[in-house]
């Protein structure tokens, strides 16, 4: 019973938000939520779960504050300078300095703020819709990569690390960095690549992608609210799936749990780390996973959050960004099988 309740919630965290238009809109209470269920029906409620939720989001959650409220400060500089270094050194290596710093940028800055600072890039650069549609792509993925660095970068790491804090890895704010570089380093390199080749040097006076919405101290601080309850949730439900994860995910194969994670195109991807990662799970597993997490999240806007930050700010239309992201998002999968295929051992 206690395996089909978690069965139930786990069906319910992923499809629900799909479903029901306020579910999307108040995803951190429904998640929270859920989680107080999961483990109320697996009785795994403790002080110190408690105590881990409450202080494990503090370091995401100030980071994030601080850089919002930086980023608002300097807002107009970069407006201002985004112009006159693409006219100095051309817009095919500005594509690639943008999508690779960016990318290694978001492992201290957060994907969030990266996100907000790529807005803040496309919406003054002046190219037309098309090819600025696919910088923010081709960012996004690299985004989504780099974050991945360090337990701060993005929520997916900050639940990945927290859940293998204990034994047997004692996982530390290295413990991405040191497993998963190697695949990460190369991928925002070839992101900023592909940038310098499809994005044209030539520049458009008009058509391009515009800001919704600029951002101020009220929407910094709601959003920073949000990213504490939803770090806070996805730790109640990281616990509460731990009966599936020992039960049935730590006995998949790593070549099932990478091709199985293209989910994640579709559903955020640290909601996914929280039901899947655990410390029952090989090495090659939890790696496979995460990769497979981390690609997929950049082939549509729902799979991570610099794709809904800024799909949504730059009115992105999801035909728009499947068009480039799913044919992309596939090869890059299948090349990083075959690489992980051949340094396999962990």
């Amino acid at each position: 019973m206690v395996i089909a309740g978690l069965f139930v919630i786990l069906i319910s965290v992923l499809f629900l938000p799909f479903l029901v238009k306020k579910v999307e809109e108040e995803l951190e209470i429904f998640l929270f939520i859920m989680g107080c269920i999961g483990l109320t029906i697996t009785s795994q409620w403790s002080i110190p779960l408690v105590g881990e939720a409450l202080i494990e989001p503090v370091k995401i959650t100030l980071t994030v504050f601080i850089a919002g409220f930086l980023f608002r400060v300097f807002q107009s500089p970069i407006a201002h300078s985004v112009n006159k270094i693409a006219d100095a050194i051309g817009v095919k290596l500005f594509s690639f300095m943008a999508i690779v710093i960016l990318g290694f940028l978001s492992s201290a800055i957060t994907a969030i703020i990266a996100a907000l600072v790529l807005v803040e890039i496309v919406t003054h650069l002046e190219l037309d819709r098309k090819n600025e549609i696919l910088l923010v792509i081709l960012a996004c993925f690299s985004i989504g990569l780099g974050a991945a660095l360090t337990p701060i970068g993005e929520p997916l790491s900050t639940i990945a690390i927290a859940k293998l804090k204990g034994t047997p890895y004692h996982a530390g704010f290295f413990f991405l960095c040191r497993h998963l570089w190697l695949f990460i380093i190369p991928g925002v390199l070839v992101f900023g690549l592909l940038g310098a080749i499809v994005i044209p040097g030539k520049r458009k006076k008009a058509g391009g992608l515009t800001q919704a919405k600029e951002e101020n101290i009220k929407d910094i601080s709601i959003r920073t609210v949000k990213v504490y309850l939803f770090i806070m949730a996805l730790i109640f439900l990281g616990r509460a799936f731990r009966p599936i994860v020992d039960t049935y995910i730590s006995r998949m194969p790593y070549q099932g749990l990478y091709w199985l994670n293209m989910i994640s195109a579709i559903v955020d991807n640290a909601t996914l780390t929280a039901a899947e990662i655990g410390p029952s799970m090989g090495l090659l597993q939890i790696k496979s996973a995460l990769l497979g997490l981390l690609i997929a999240g950049g082939m549509l806007i729902p799979g991570n959050i610099p794709n809904i930050i800024s799909a949504g700010k730059l009115r992105i239309k999801s035909s728009e960004w499947a068009k480039f992201g799913v044919p992309l998002g596939l090869i890059v999968m299948t090349v990083s099988f075959f690489f992980l295929m051949l340094i396999r051992t962990p």
